[in-house]
């Protein structure tokens, strides 16, 4: 007997270095897709607090590239949340700002250094949620070179 497997969908953001130019578009798109009125003028003419980027822009020479949150398979940074403000939701991180009470936990384990924590406010500045609201990430979706892009693995459950 054959038991009724699923197909699920991983999507994972890739940075590719070798094509960044480094213009930054990725950071512009992220801020834009998190505003209040998702139009790049308004949001930076008009919106206060502007929303923080959800990207990491390394830099050094002639070599640059966008790291994002990894929406790690294991992650640590959900296993050590202690209020429940980063948790696992369709094999993707979600960070829930009103659950966090700025431990910062999540800042110390991240592999990646994707996770900053917002001195100020006590919470996490900003962590990427893969753009789910739209379906598909503006950095990816904005990038011209292919600098980012989105992979697409099938697992079977």
């Amino acid at each position: 007997m054959v038991k009724n497997s699923k197909r699920k969908t991983i999507n994972t953001i890739i940075a590719r270095e070798e094509f960044c130019i480094g213009c930054r578009l990725c950071e512009i798109a992220c801020i834009t897709a998190h505003s209040k009125t998702k139009n790049i003028i308004k949001a930076f003419k008009g919106e206060y607090p502007l929303p923080d980027s959800a990207i990491v822009f390394e830099e050094k020479g002639h070599i640059s590239f966008a790291l994002q949150c990894r929406h790690c398979d294991d992650a640590l940074c959900v296993e050590c949340c202690i209020t429940g403000a980063m948790t696992k939701k369709d094999g993707k991180v979600i960070y829930r700002k009103e659950l966090c009470v700025g431990c910062w936990m999540c800042v110390m384990v991240c592999s990646f250094g994707v996770i900053s924590p917002d001195i100020t406010a006590s919470k996490i500045k900003s962590k990427c949620d893969f753009c789910l609201e739209t379906g598909k990430p503006a950095c990816v979706e904005i990038c011209p070179n292919e600098a980012l892009v989105l992979k697409e693995d099938n697992e079977q459950d």
